[in-house]
């Protein structure tokens, strides 16, 4: 689809192409919010701001990437901000030296489709859940994550092992043929 159009439309105040550009993304980018959320309702909440950020600083896009993942950096910054003005990673914990080698020989003899894994990571806590979300999936590094969620890198580093550990768990336990 040729966004030009709408972008301007967009950076001239149009509602309609406004609307049309929210239609175009919102799908894609609820499923980010949710992926940051502790529900369904927050992360409409993130998906709103998040679009209300777009609009606003859409005359920072230079079209030198794809729109969409500007967007998509534009929506996980307001998750973060979210987190953060709720202080979801107060409890984060640094422990330096945690091993980061899980167990590789689990079998999962059932498969795990996209959502039954996606309800999984959401239901991670919000510390361990916001830290792997920003290095599995949007392939932050930990140095970058220390600096977004003004953390230390040993802890961004912990969290993600704890992550992987309590996912692995979960999946585990519920996949397995005992």
């Amino acid at each position: 689809m040729d966004y030009h159009k709408i972008l301007e439309g967009c950076l001239k105040g149009n509602l309609k192409a406004q609307h049309k550009l929210y239609e175009c993304f919102a799908g894609k980018m609820l499923g980010v919010c949710l992926r940051y959320s502790a529900n369904r309702e927050e992360a409409r909440d993130m998906l709103h701001d998040g679009f209300i950020k777009v609009f606003t600083k859409l005359n920072t896009y230079t079209g030198s990437g794809p729109l969409e993942a500007w967007m998509r950096k534009v929506f996980v910054n307001t998750a973060l901000e979210h987190l953060r003005k709720n202080d979801v990673l107060r409890d984060t914990i640094d422990y330096e030296g945690i091993a980061e080698d899980l167990d590789a020989n689990v079998d999962i003899e059932s498969d795990i489709n996209c959502n039954e894994l996606m309800q999984i990571i959401t239901s991670m806590p919000p510390g361990y859940r916001t830290v792997f979300n920003l290095f599995a999936i949007e392939g932050y590094s930990h140095q970058e994550i220390a600096s977004l969620l003004r953390i230390s890198e040993g802890t961004s580093k912990s969290q993600y092992a704890r992550a992987k550990s309590w996912l692995q768990t979960k999946i585990t336990s519920k996949y397995s043929v005992p």
